[in-house]
């Protein structure tokens, strides 16, 4: 365990107000993309494709030398520099006169957009491995509130103005970057820091650490699986408005209402199944129920049906945690950037395949031109992924590790025993 001491409530903050800005912009997003096409679905379902692709190939190059480089110089650079670049993205896109500036907005925040990766291998850094799958599932609580509010607010903004949103995603990021420049301590000691290679920084290269162990590498496959899977929210939007004829401001108040169950499950329900299931049985219990919920998703026909699969898909989430804590065991301490960092542009790659993919397949179940009409077709395939997911997860190996202590995680200290005023990163 490690004695030099940080605050992991500071390093929640900032994703919890980074997840925040991002949720405000999913309800008005489509929106203003629809518009700019002046309103023809089909065309803005290809688009809206074509902008998650974007966003996922910048993510796939970028991730793994960001990790790598947070493996050199520390969580916190990387952490700021991803803030403040998210909030100048933003203001881009609020005052984005065409179509063309608005996607190139959208390849700027994948390029910027790393702060969730790096704020896992801070998790890491500060808390013991017999504790990291609940302290994993903290930062679910942080996506649960910021998507219980971002879209909300997002919805309600976009309903007066789809740009406001963007204005108030900026402001958001911007005092998320002062945060952290005041606030937020490094996590990595200078000792612990690993030398910069190119070869670990490039997509192809961090892949080679996710392949080092056979374990690792069947992790790896089946959170690829699950990553892709979850690429089927992509559609939510669209197929809110298509099937349910959805306002901006409902789809954001149904997005409020997966960041509320999101915050409850994470922080209330994923320890405790750690604790008595362990990370294994925790894995494909909640996969299980994440196939399950998105076969009522696929299924229902009236919108408080897709409500009532909400709880349903997001017991999903205590089983994130518990796969990110197996795979941080069999790599050495020294190296958790870099797993974060391969993580995140193996999770691109499912970005560039997923939303094309759900976003073709449901365009192609609306067109009139097709025979079978199947707007839920979407919900069955990403289903399909997580039951194949967890049938592989019942074959992991559960590692052996030290009994869990019922005390206190002593490297983490209380928030008011970090001084204020900026803190160097060479701490």
């Amino acid at each position: 365990m490690k004695s030099r001491p940080a605050a992991v409530i500071f390093i929640l903050v900032t994703v919890t107000l980074d997840i925040l800005a991002m949720g405000l912009i999913i309800p008005v997003l489509p929106k203003l993309i629809l518009d700019f096409l002046g309103g023809e679905m089909t065309d803005a379902a290809k688009w809206s494709a074509r902008f998650a692709v974007a966003f996922a190939l910048m993510q796939f190059f970028f991730s793994p030398l960001l990790g790598v480089l947070s493996d050199r110089f520390g969580r916190r650079p990387i952490i700021l520099l991803s803030n403040l670049g998210l909030g100048l993205d933003y203001i881009v896109m609020a005052i984005a006169p065409t179509l063309n500036w608005l996607f190139l907005g959208r390849i700027i925040s994948g390029i910027t957009t790393s702060s969730i990766p790096t704020a896992m291998a801070y998790i890491s850094d500060v808390t013991p491995k017999e504790k990291r799958a609940g302290a994993f599932g903290l930062i679910g609580v942080a996506f649960g509130i910021g998507f219980t509010f971002g879209p909300a607010i997002g919805g309600l903004a976009g309903d007066v103005n789809p740009r406001l949103a963007f204005w108030i995603a900026a402001a958001l990021s911007l005092a998320n970057w002062l945060w952290g420049y005041f606030f937020v301590p490094e996590s990595l000691a200078r000792e612990q820091r690993k030398a910069f290679e190119l070869r670990r920084a490039n997509p192809v290269g961090s892949l080679t650490l996710l392949r080092s162990h056979h374990e690792l590498w069947r992790l790896t496959t089946i959170q690829f699986l699950a990553y892709l899977a979850h690429n089927v929210f992509s559609v939510w939007a669209l197929y809110a408005i298509y099937r349910y004829s959805w306002s901006q401001g409902m789809i954001g108040i149904s997005l409020m209402v997966v960041g509320i169950v999101t915050a409850v499950i994470s922080g209330g329900l994923t320890g405790r199944m750690v604790k008595r299931f362990g990370e294994k049985r925790t894995l494909y219990i909640g996969q299980c129920f994440g196939a399950s919920g998105m076969v009522v998703a696929g299924l229902a026909k009236p919108g408080a049906w897709l409500l009532a699969s909400i709880p349903i898909i997001s017991l999903w989430n205590i089983s994130m945690p518990a796969a990110q804590s197996m795979m941080t065991h069999r790599v050495s301490e020294r190296e958790q950037g870099e797993l974060q960092g391969a993580l995140q542009s193996m999770r691109s790659i499912t970005f560039i395949i997923g939303p094309w993919l759900f976003l073709r397949i449901f365009g192609w179940f609306i067109d009139a031109k097709n025979s079978i009409h199947l707007p839920g077709a979407p919900y069955f395939l990403g289903g399909a992924l997580l039951f194949t997911a967890m049938l592989m997860a019942t074959r992991v190996e559960q590692p052996q590790l030290p009994p869990t202590s019922t005390g206190p995680i002593h490297d983490v200290v209380p928030p008011e025993s970090i001084p204020s005023g900026p803190i160097s990163a060479d701490r």
